[in-house]
């Protein structure tokens, strides 16, 4: 996620860049950053940019995978049909898929069945000609992740860039977000070479992601808590219910969900011998 909230930042911070890059309009024209949900079902899109002169809006979603569920395609029709009720305005949709693969899914650019088709742009950023990204402030995080033959060079040139800003909180947000991408491509110790972690200590959004971290760290201890002790208690109940559990038996129960090993705790008051314990498994394991 910290891939997608840093690409969402960047949308909210600088929308302008973004359209100069991606609409073919010349002169400078009055954006406005639109709410991100939408009507009905609330869903959320990654970035929405309303150009007020020309009373078109720019739909963005990044993509750091090519699969999702629903599908891409399906997505980009659903906010379509959304934002046209909402807005009834002109709309361009990109979808900028951000980490390099061969998955045939990202050359995909509209959706199709048997009675609806509806296209959308598609950027791959590993394709894209650095140059641009490079001469716009608030696209150089995804300079990171564009077309190069020397990834280092092309890295120590961002960084280069960045050190110019002379606006320090600008400058700390754009090397907090260029550090995020990079990871998708570089190696940690290269990047921690070219950028100073102290100069984004003050970055907005490094504060978000460091917060987010922690806050994921904290859930997944509370979660592995609830895991342990659900296992302790189950492990007893069961070795009461039915008996001695197998290793093989006990491994299979230790690849358990927190949720998986609360329905095992209900079906147990069902078991009499060792084998319901191993059917409910086979039922329940992929």
């Amino acid at each position: 996620m910290a891939y997608d909230n840093t690409c969402k930042y960047l949308a909210e911070k600088f929308p302008a860049a973004f359209v100069h890059w991606l609409l073919p309009i010349d002169e400078p024209t009055t954006v406005q950053v639109l709410k991100t949900e939408l009507i009905q079902e609330p869903i959320r899109a990654d970035s929405l940019v309303f150009l007020q002169t020309d009373r078109q809006i720019l739909h963005l979603e990044f993509e750091t995978r090519p699969y999702s569920d629903p599908p891409i395609a399906f997505r980009m029709l659903d906010y379509y049909v959304r934002l046209k009720r909402q807005y009834s305005c002109d709309i361009n949709q990109v979808v900028i898929f951000l980490q390099q693969t061969a998955s045939e899914q990202v050359f995909v650019s509209e959706y199709t069945d048997a009675n609806t088709r509806h296209g959308y742009r598609v950027i791959r950023l590993w394709e894209q000609d650095p140059a641009l990204l490079l001469s716009v402030p608030g696209l150089l995080p995804l300079a990171t992740l564009s077309q190069t033959n020397s990834p280092r060079t092309l890295l120590e040139q961002i960084a280069t860039q960045i050190a110019t800003i002379e606006e320090p909180t600008q400058q700390a947000d754009l090397l907090a977000c260029t550090q995020v991408l990079a990871g998708l491509r570089f190696e940690k110790d290269l990047i921690r070479q070219l950028f100073r972690k102290e100069t984004m200590r003050g970055s907005v959004i490094y504060q978000e992601i460091r917060e987010d971290g922690l806050l994921e760290g904290r859930q997944l201890g509370l979660l592995e808590g609830r895991k342990d002790e659900a296992l302790s208690l189950l492990t007893r109940l069961l070795i009461r219910r039915i008996g001695p559990i197998a290793p093989e038996t006990r491994e299979q129960i230790q690849t358990l969900s927190v949720e998986e090993l609360e329905d095992l705790g209900e079906a147990l008051l069902d078991f009499s011998e060792a084998s319901d314990l191993t059917n409910w498994l086979n039922e329940h394991q992929p």
